[in-house]
């Protein structure tokens, strides 16, 4: 409780000088992390004309003569030469410098074809002219009144049930007839008869029904004679129509 501060401590102690001459700062003058009002605008009056310091910094920065000598394409600046400034165009040049003319048959947007006046445009319709506008309703025919389950989705009136159909009408009215040698599908199980069921295959059926056989994979492909050309297919000669059809097509 006794402890003195050193002057250094004293020193940290001190609050940060306001540098600030015209800055409205009431609240949190020294705020340590807290937000900071809101500067309240001064008064015109207190806006002098600007110093030279000032109207010399604003000045913009004049370009070096070696960046106006290799500055890139995409500049917007570009130094013409005397000569260009003085020279004079030619009727070619005049004539591209021309703006496109309009065709001879284009025809400007036409104007309104009817004027719709001010006493037109206040009028109020009729109650006649109200009803007319009014959509047409049309009878819904796809759909009926429900009511008790006897009777038919569609009602038909009295005339049609007791109409008599003509002969014509009931010629019409016949289902397609099927073709005299017409013959309907067969059942997917046959029935077998007592006959065929007793009945002994001959040797030839015997020998037809055996399945064929063929010889082994493993014996065709080492077979040593498979590539041996016989001594009377060495010796044979195409005839003309074999040579004719062996020649290529020529397209």
């Amino acid at each position: 409780m006794t402890a003195q501060p050193s002057p250094r401590t004293v020193a940290l102690a001190k609050p940060k000088q306001d540098f600030g001459k015209n800055q409205c700062r009431s609240l949190f003058l020294y705020s340590c992390g807290r937000e900071s009002t809101i500067w309240e605008r001064p008064l015109l009056t207190d806006f002098g004309l600007p110093s030279d310091r000032l109207l010399k910094l604003s000045e913009s920065k004049k370009y070096q003569a070696a960046y106006l000598q290799q500055r890139p394409r995409q500049s917007p600046e570009w130094p013409i030469s005397a000569a260009a400034l003085s020279y004079k165009a030619s009727p070619r040049i005049l004539e591209l410098a021309r703006p496109k003319a309009l065709h001879p048959e284009f025809l400007l947007a036409r104007e309104v074809p009817t004027q719709v006046t001010n006493v037109a445009a206040l009028a109020r319709a009729s109650l006649r002219l109200q009803r007319l506008a009014e959509p047409r309703v049309r009878k819904v025919t796809c759909c009926y009144e429900r009511s008790f389950p006897e009777a038919v989705i569609c009602p038909v009136s009295k005339l049609a049930q007791e109409a008599i159909a003509s002969p014509r009408t009931l010629e019409l009215a016949r289902a397609k007839r099927l073709h005299p040698d017409y013959v309907p599908l067969r059942d997917a199980e046959w029935p077998v008869t007592k006959a065929a069921k007793h009945t002994v295959a001959t040797p030839r059926l015997v020998e037809l029904a055996q399945p064929c056989r063929r010889p082994p994979m493993g014996s065709a492909q080492f077979n040593p004679d498979a590539f041996t050309v016989k001594e009377t297919a060495k010796k044979a000669t195409c005839s003309p129509r074999i040579q004719e059809l062996a020649r290529p097509i020529k397209r």
